[in-house]
């Protein structure tokens, strides 16, 4: 056992996607508490895909991709706050148009620029492929996100939970959506390296809601998702290795892996626990029945 889990550490490919699987996931897990309760699972998609033509025209130029990504993010949130607010078009249907506009918008960059752009990896990701200075990177764009999330974590949960109630104590329930949404898009430009546009979503979506069928607390939450996947994260990269397989797809079956075990056998909200409780709760009445049936006779 201590050898299969310190052969792949010899090499520098593994331990590099390591920390960085572990850094992206730690931070998406966290954000991913927030964008559940409040319902912005939707937003987290569209923003993921709206980077696609800042990471190719930032290919193209040949300027750092997360700096073309972290511009089409911020112009997708903007162009779906404009919208939303200036239409009776609903958020649902601006978010959809927005972010099927944009990830068009960058298929046909990488329809006319097929030799120069690696669509493969913008989309899923190429974590055995990082170097060290994609590794500081995301680390850093991880650790801004993650104090800011820290320091500002009672204000998200009361937005989150009630937004009256934010305001009526002086918050801006306006400024912390703001907040909220320029995280998400340096949330997604430090992940993109990790698994790329298409799977970003499910590590933002999958630990929150597996930590929300696991406790009632959003600060027992806050700490579950990010432990979750951090050792959904870690057996990923090691399955991913022993079996030859596409480490981000890995890292996210793994997750999905722990939510399907949380959505069976959560201890109040698991199907499976649910149904036993109810079955060991109707056994009485029936043991009871049973008897007064044989007293009757």
């Amino acid at each position: 056992m201590i050898d299969v889990l310190l052969e792949p550490l010899q090499y520098g490919f593994m331990q590099r996607a390591l920390l960085v699987a572990v850094a992206a996931t730690v931070v998406c897990a966290l954000l991913s508490c927030w964008l559940v309760l409040i319902g912005w699972s939707l937003m987290g998609d569209a923003v993921s895909h709206a980077v696609l033509p800042g990471v190719v025209l930032a290919y193209l130029v040949g300027v750092p991709f997360a700096l073309g990504a972290l511009v089409f993010a911020g112009i997708a949130v903007a162009l779906i706050w404009l919208v939303r607010g200036t239409s009776r078009v609903k958020e649902d249907a601006t978010i959809g148009i927005v972010f099927t506009t944009l990830f068009a918008l960058g298929v046909v960059l990488i329809s006319k620029n097929p030799s120069q752009v690696d669509l493969h990896h913008v989309l899923f990701g190429n974590l055995l492929g990082l170097t060290t200075g994609d590794v500081w990177q995301v680390s850093i764009l991880a650790a801004l996100v993650l104090t800011v999330l820290v320091l500002k974590r009672r204000d998200l949960t009361l937005f989150a939970f009630d937004r009256v109630q934010a305001h009526a104590l002086g918050l801006s329930p306006a400024a912390l959506s703001a907040l909220l949404l320029a995280l998400l898009a340096v949330t997604i430009v430090s992940a993109l390296q990790a698994v790329g546009v298409i799977l970003v979503v499910a590590m933002l979506i999958i630990p929150g809601a597996t930590a929300y069928l696991l406790t009632d607390r959003m600060s027992r939450m806050l700490l579950v998702a990010p432990a979750l996947a951090v050792v959904a994260s870690v057996v990923g990269v090691y399955t991913s290795y022993y079996t030859d397989a596409a480490t981000g797809g890995v890292v996210v079956l793994a997750q999905s892996v722990v939510f399907t075990l949380a959505y069976l056998f959560a201890p109040r909200q698991g199907v499976v626990t649910r149904w036993v409780a109810r079955r060991r709760a109707r056994r009485p009445d029936t043991v009871a029945a049973t008897a007064e049936s044989v007293n009757l006779g």
